[in-house]
């Protein structure tokens, strides 16, 4: 799929948060812990998701949409079946390890394309699954995950690295080992919060939810049916906020995660970003807290210090490419400082294609001079979902038409995308 974008049109009008991308993906590899049925409420219908259940299905598990949510029932699993091509479409398939764990002792996962096998990428679920006596190491020349857990106890557990998926692949995997695992400077992101949840509504007892660190009280088995509701996505709020900014359009987003949102609020208000944060309310799982959003048009200024991520409550990584577009229309010089990620910064320099004023110091490192007048380009779409986002915001407030080529990273994490930016006055086409 590609869009087609005439750009340069002022957005108005209202767009309601969809359920996160990265909580769906951790409770459909946690429904694996629980032998009854699990309803997830409320899915969203993107790629990454639709890969997910692609591999479920093909071990032997039932997944069923009704009515926009989810019904997973595990039954007899088999690995010699599973669908090797969705599993390395995506770097999720390794959060299939602690779940696995407790069904299969010994076994192998078909790694994803392009993925380091050693510890470079894995190191923090190495580490840390080791501990509960579970080894996971790589084969380069079967391209797999090749798991042993024959002997499993709980574990007192550093995380050298703040990564989310190596966080719940110890979660799920220490979620059934009986006894107490502490998790120590563990991600408190939103998805791993959502992951807890999940895993208390299982009976799994988990202490210091939202901080760095956890303790799990481990049970023996999950056997229940389960009703679970994935949170709404920070990172699509921060989307629209980022159109808003770029377009100097005026709109509501609603249901905010506030709390995974603030820093990014806070350093777009020292921009210039006029905006108002209306009341705070609950979101379907009873604890993520939601907001609605009105973001103004607004004079915007660069940025007084350099913006880059940090974990939460930092300014969460995939929030920080949004930051790039907002820079483009901002007066003075802003950094972006993409420490996290080894040459994710150069793809934000496809924006030079749209007539953005940038400078790429380093593989992390990019300065954004601004203000500058965007125009219409066609540009392929980087192989990463939040940068190829951006260009999509930056044609949306180009002049002229523009093309974005295979949108396929973006249908990894938004839902009918186009469809709801047409609803806000844009003009963006779906071209197959």
């Amino acid at each position: 799929m590609n869009y087609r974008v005439i750009g340069g049109k002022k957005l108005s009008g209202e767009v309601s948060t969809n359920v996160s991308k990265n909580a769906a993906v951790a409770l459909l590899c946690a429904s694996l812990l629980n032998r009854g049925k699990t309803t997830l409420k409320r899915m969203p219908k993107i790629e990454e998701v639709n890969r997910i259940i692609e591999v479920l299905q093909s071990i032997g598990v039932s997944v069923e949409w009704q009515n926009g949510d989810v019904v997973i029932q595990p039954h007899e699993l088999r690995l010699d079946t599973i669908n090797r091509d969705a599993a390395a479409r995506t770097r999720s398939i390794a959060m299939f390890v602690g779940p696995l764990s407790h069904i299969i002792h010994s076994f192998d996962l078909p790694a994803p394309s392009g993925c380091d096998l050693g510890k470079r990428s894995l190191g923090s679920h190495i580490d840390a699954l080791q501990k509960l006596g579970i080894v996971l190491t790589g084969n380069e020349e079967t391209h797999t995950y090749h798991v042993e857990a024959r002997w499993k106890q709980p574990a007192d557990i550093i995380m050298y690295e703040a990564s989310d998926t190596g966080v719940e692949n110890v979660l799920m995997a220490a979620a059934r080992i009986p006894g107490e695992t502490t998790i120590k400077f563990a991600s408190a992101n939103y998805m791993v919060q959502d992951l807890c949840i999940f895993l208390e509504q299982c009976g799994v007892e988990i202490d210091g939810i939202g901080t760095s660190t956890l303790v799990v009280h481990g049970v023996e088995d999950i056997n229940k049916d389960i009703i679970a509701y994935p949170s709404e996505d920070p990172i699509e709020s921060m989307f629209f906020v980022s159109l808003a900014a770029t377009t100097r359009s005026e709109l509501t987003i609603k249901r905010c995660p506030i709390d995974f949102l603030e820093l990014e609020l806070f350093t777009l208000g020292h921009m210039g970003l006029k905006y108002e944060v209306g009341a705070m309310y609950l979101a379907e799982n009873g604890h993520t807290k939601l907001c609605d959003i009105v973001v103004k048009p607004s004079e915007l200024r660069a940025a007084p210090e350099k913006i880059a991520p940090r974990p939460y409550p930092g300014i969460n990584i995939d929030n920080l490419p949004f930051f790039v577009p907002v820079a483009t229309q901002a007066k003075g010089d802003t950094m972006i400082h993409d420490w996290v990620y080894d040459g994710r910064a150069k793809h934000y320099m496809l924006m030079t294609e749209l007539g953005a004023q940038m400078e790429l110091l380093d593989p992390h490192r990019v300065v954004v001079h601004g203000p500058t007048k965007l125009h219409g380009a066609d540009i392929d779409s980087p192989p990463a979902l939040r940068p190829a986002t951006i260009l999509l915001i930056g044609m949306m407030a180009a002049e002229g038409e523009s093309t974005l080529h295979d949108v396929y990273p973006i249908n990894r994490g938004y839902e009918n995308l186009h469809e709801r930016l047409t609803k806000l006055g844009a003009s963006v086409e779906a071209l197959s």
